[in-house]
């Protein structure tokens, strides 16, 4: 080790509290590369878990293969395991009490099937041959027969199918109209089982489908030469071009294009997916966000270097009197960041991790119920993210040490033991305007002087400033946006169970229905009649989706209107005024039966198919107070017969329990009973339907007992697995960005701390010097209020305007798989605005009560800190 090197060393030992706010704040930096890389990677890890958990573990499905074809996908090199499956078909079920499941749906698999997908076995075994069989736990409990273990079970097998003659599927529900049947089942082959043991429901099993599943065993050697199976493929690795292999695969072994599917849902948490849009929005994004962090990383660094240089000014100007050249006070600076490197990287990961496994620690609690028991949120350590954080790491280090490394080079002896290099003392550079003294006082143009004499160190703590309210609004706007983009791409269902009913008698139907809702479970239901209508709607008022393509055909309108069609929903009287209270409309208006008003769900969310995006947009251009004509149709002539109009007493963009916002070309009203009563006083108005909307505790225990009232023109929708998957989604995402923003928050306010606090110390002889000609505690701490106030101003006067940029960036980014109106966080910038000042206030403070007790002697002998 040369003596430049020694003498660095033996600086940094000197000045231990320097140092060790260096180290410091090098480990912050580096814990928080460490810890968005760890959190990404153990969040995407999570999903994917919880994916196979629920759907099963596949890449590709190639469905209805030959023989000769499986055995092409079997043998290809990426393919590591193969689930060969079948579905047989369907079987009655005479014995069932549930009059919405009259079925059995048999489905066959390999031994690799019993292990890939999520098969959960209660009692007994898993088939061994064709010959057995395993039954869903459900049936037990909804058939008259009790199938045991061992129970033979002869099945004649067959398909379903509609009034159409089409063939349905088992997620199709059952076919019925009035409370009859309408679809048909023909049986094909009659075979016969025995029952070795007892499954759970299985998770792929809709809760409306209108078979109980049952699973038989199938071999690659028991399938003849005509016979197809689908073959699901897990890939020995999962990488983008697996779209392009399996399709060359494909035709390669005349396998139809259109007979492959990939698991989308879990592909895209290995960051793979053959959506243009999609990848363009993640890599965006991810230029984005990573942007921000390494900035922040970059800043935080940089200002303790450069903040150490000012403090070692002095002693690289000595090192320049013996004789030290630029190149070696040069590697002077560069070897303190080797060395404060070595330190605090290991330090900073480790931090990272051990931050990481703690807030998992207390997260699984809170997500607990959004899991499959054997699904734990863990650390997932991978040497690419830990190579990831420290190549990053020391490059930030680098960039950081480098800039103060050339100004180091170039500190002549002279300036640097006098310390003049960074005191501007001319008077244009430190001149204040008279204004500021008269109505501040002397302390503020003492503090303003101040600033604009030391501005290296300004600028610094700005810079640290504006670079913590950009991070702050960009993780702040990126979770906002993220959660509404997933809302957006969600199904949008907000409840349990819908049961709804044909019954023309009012009182009974809503007797009955109120009687369900009261049911042990039920936390919250929603009872409303449902009505379909239509309007003419001028053209200057209809979606812009919809300008264009009235533009190109002017056929499409009728005396200069277009024809919308009107979902009326119409709310009992309580969740009515519950809706009313919540979006701020008038409940009493909207029952008075002589003025008939409604609420028009003006913002509605869709996915565009050509654009491949998601939209947000107006049904409707109008404003409160307005009317809409309404008609409906009668007869195979669709003759129009006029309504009463409706006047819009509230428009909103949010939809009750229940409500499905309408599509473009529609719109959606929601309506008293009282007003659907007299649209339709005296008319025969068709298709009108009552359903309530249940939230259950136990959707599963709610919908047996519904059935046990074996009301035969019931009909029962249980939604509450896709419910349970979109709500799991949007909190395993508030998790992870709202811990990012709580992150981000805690690294800024560290930073703007550190480098105040080591810029108020490297200024204890100026505070004593101050004291010394006169200053007093009461002064002293104005003038630290009103540095604290400019500090405050400037950097918000940066902070916003660049933070608005990089919002609108990450907005883009979405836009490509997402449409909707760029809109600032007003909230989140008055939070932003109220904080900086808090904290610099606090750091000020903080800072200068240690400084206020300070011996005015001693500290202006002081070199050191």
């Amino acid at each position: 080790m040369n003596i430049i090197n020694k003498l660095t060393i033996r600086h940094l030992k000197e000045n231990k509290r320097r140092t060790l706010v260096t180290i410091l704040g090098v480990i912050i930096s580096v814990a928080m590369v460490t810890a968005v890389a760890t959190i990404s990677v153990s969040f995407m890890e999570l999903l994917q878990k919880q994916t196979i958990a629920s759907d099963g573990e596949w890449h590709v499905l190639y469905k209805d293969v030959n023989k000769e074809q499986l055995a092409a996908v079997k043998n290809d090199e990426a393919t590591k395991a193969l689930v060969i499956s079948r579905d047989r078909g369907y079987a009655l079920l005479e014995e069932g009490q549930n009059r919405n499941k009259p079925y059995l749906f048999l489905k066959e698999y390999n031994a690799q099937g019993f292990k890939q997908f999520p098969i959960e076995l209660s009692q007994g075994r898993l088939p061994q041959n064709d010959r057995e069989v395993v039954i869903s736990e459900e049936i037990a409990g909804n058939a008259k027969v009790n199938y045991e273990i061992g129970d033979p079970l002869i099945l004649d097998i067959g398909k379903r199918f509609n009034k159409e003659s089409q063939e349905l599927s088992q997620r199709a529900p059952l076919q019925s109209e009035n409370g009859k049947r309408t679809e048909t089942f023909e049986s094909s082959l009659t075979k016969s089982y025995t029952v070795v043991g007892i499954i759970k429901r299985p998770t792929w099993e809709p809760t409306w489908a209108p078979g109980y599943t049952i699973i038989s065993y199938i071999d690659e050697s028991m399938i003849g030469a005509t016979e197809t199976v689908n073959a699901s493929v897990v890939l020995s690795k999962v990488k983008s071009s697996l779209y392009t292999h399996a399709e060359e695969l494909a035709k390669k072994n005349q396998i139809q294009i259109d007979k492959i599917q990939f698991n989308n849902n879990l592909l895209r948490y290995y960051g793979v997916t053959n959506n243009d849009n999609l990848n363009s929005t993640i890599y965006s994004l991810s230029a984005v966000i990573m942007g921000i962090i390494i900035i922040g990383a970059v800043s935080l660094i940089y200002n303790a270097f450069a903040i150490s240089l000012a403090e070692r000014s002095r002693h690289l100007g000595m090192l320049s009197s013996v004789g030290a050249t630029k190149r070696q006070k040069r590697n002077s600076v560069l070897f303190e960041a080797a060395v404060i490197g070595l330190i605090s990287i290991p330090l900073g990961i480790i931090g990272g991790l051990g931050g990481m496994g703690i807030t998992f620690w207390f997260v699984n609690p809170l997500i607990q119920g959004a899991l499959r028991e054997s699904v734990k949120l863990t650390v997932s350590i991978t040497p690419l993210s830990i190579l990831a954080a420290c190549v990053i790491s020391m490059l930030t280090i680098f960039i950081s040490a480098y800039l103060p490394a050339r100004k180091a080079s170039k500190i002549s002896a002279i300036d640097a033991i006098r310390q003049t290099a960074d005191v501007k003392l001319t008077g244009k550079a430190v001149k204040t305007s008279k204004f500021m003294r008269k109505l501040f006082g002397i302390e503020a143009e003492i503090g303003l002087k101040n600033l604009k004499r030391n501005k290296r160190r300004y600028q610094a703590t700005v810079f640290s400033l504006v670079i913590s309210i950009v991070l702050f609004l960009a993780v702040s706007f990126f979770t906002a946006n993220l959660t509404k983009s997933l809302e957006l791409s969600q199904d949008g269902v907000n409840f349990d169970i819908q049961v709804s009913t044909e019954r023309e008698d009012t009182e009974i139907v809503d007797q009955l229905l109120k009687s369900i809702a009261a049911l042990d479970n039920v936390t919250e239901y929603s009872l409303m009649r449902d009505l379909t209508l239509n309007a003419w709607v001028n053209q200057e008022s209809i979606a812009k989706e919809l300008q264009e393509q009235v533009n190109q055909d002017k056929s499409m309108l009728k005396n200069g209107k277009y024809p919308y069609y009107i979902d009326l929903h119409a709310l009992e009287e309580e969740n009515l005024r519950a809706y009313a209270d919540k979006i701020g409309a008038d409940y009493e208006q909207l029952v008075n039966p002589d003025n008939l008003t409604g609420i028009v769900i003006e913002t509605i969310p869709y996915k565009d198919r050509e654009a491949g995006k998601y939209v947000e947009t107006k049904a409707i251009s109008t404003k409160i107070g307005e009317r809409i004509d309404l008609f409906y149709t009668v007869g195979e002539t669709e003759e129009e017969r006029p309504l009463n109009q409706i006047e819009i007493a509230a428009l909103t963009d949010q939809s009750p329990m229940g409500v499905f916002p309408a599509g473009v070309g529609g719109l959606t009203i929601i309506v008293s009973e009282q007003v659907l009563d007299q649209l339709m006083e005296d008319k025969e108005i068709p298709n009108v339907h009552t359903q309530l909307l249940l939230k259950s505790s136990d959707p599963i225990a709610t919908q047996h007992q519904i059935e046990d009232l074996k009301e035969n023109n019931l009909s029962i929708y249980n939604v509450y697995q896709s419910r349970q998957n979109d709500e799991q989604m949007i909190l395993f995402m508030s998790v992870f960005t709202y811990g990012f923003i709580v992150l981000i928050t805690a690294i800024s306010i560290a930073n703007i701390f550190n480098t105040i606090s080591t810029s108020i110390s490297l200024r204890k002889r100026e505070f004593a010097m101050l004291k010394s000609v006169g200053m007093t505690p009461k002064g002293f701490s104005k003038m630290i209020n009103y540095e604290s106030i400019f500090y405050g101003i400037k950097s918000l006067f940066y902070g916003l305007p660049i933070s608005i940029v990089v919002m609108y960036l990450i907005h883009r980014s979405l836009m490509n798989s997402f449409s909707y109106s760029f809109a600032l966080p007003w909230i989140s910038i008055l939070y932003v605005i109220v904080a900086v000042f808090i904290i610099v206030s606090s750091a000020m403070l903080y800072s200068s009560a240690k400084v206020k007790k300070e011996n005015i002697i001693d500290a202006l002998k002081q070199e050191n800190i």
